[in-house]
């Protein structure tokens, strides 16, 4: 079994192939927000890398966000593109979770957290099991001090991951329990999304492409921009 994984949620693209193997090979770049033009180089380059074929994919994996509009549009239509090329299934995982899964192995309460612009942040809590992490809250958006608040409410020691906790630090680094996990975490990647779909792919978890929808939590910036202009 061959997997691609293609993570576009945030200002990094990344691109994985693996298997029973592992992870074979992987790229990632950072472009501002120019999805469109890296994804198609970095999938060819992925798979060069891992000396496979294109047609050698069994199954399609995905970042299903949320995160960047524009970048889950791209990522999730790319993707979808592929599996109906190739006849394959696919298999979504939340940006989120890939950002929980490289930290693991703590025993703290991990939280996950993306910048949302506009003041907001996308966030969940996840905990440490056998072989991974649970998840044990919904898909959140809300501020960050009403990230602050829940965890000052929970009590709990916690890790911070992902560039939405950097980018207000500020709001975190007084909470006593609370720690920040450093920038080499800020962002999901296509290798937890490779190790993590081939989990699901064992157990048959997946879906045909036209099942599969991004998640956005939130309107796209543009729409909300157009709702709150003057004379709406």
């Amino acid at each position: 079994m061959l997997i691609v994984g293609i993570d576009t949620a945030t200002v990094q693209v990344s691109v994985a192939v693996g298997g029973h193997e592992g992870v074979l090979a992987a790229t990632q770049s950072s472009r501002g927000r120019q999805h469109a033009e890296v994804l198609t180089p970095a999938i060819e380059f992925a798979c060069k890398q891992a000396r496979i074929e294109l047609s050698e994919i069994s199954v399609v994996a995905v970042d299903l966000g949320p995160g960047l509009f524009t970048g889950l549009r791209v990522g999730v239509a790319a993707a979808k593109a592929m599996a109906y090329a190739l006849d394959v299934p696919m298999i979504g995982v939340p940006s989120l979770d890939l950002l929980a899964f490289p930290v693991r192995f703590t025993s703290r309460l991990i939280v996950a957290t993306i910048d949302a612009r506009r003041g907001e942040l996308f966030y969940a809590f996840y905990r440490q099991v056998p072989g991974g992490i649970q998840r044990i809250t919904d898909h959140q958006v809300g501020s960050p001090d009403d990230l602050a608040s829940e965890l000052m409410a929970s009590g709990e020691e916690c890790l911070l991951v992902g560039d939405g906790a950097i980018r207000y630090s500020e709001v975190f680094d007084g909470l006593k329990k609370c720690e920040i996990a450093e920038e080499g975490f800020a962002y999901p990647n296509a290798t937890s999304l490779v190790m993590l779909a081939h989990a699901q792919a064992l157990r048959e978890q997946w879906v045909k492409p036209w099942d599969l929808e991004p998640m956005y939590l939130r309107k796209p910036d543009a729409e909300i921009n157009w709702s709150t202009r003057p004379g709406v």
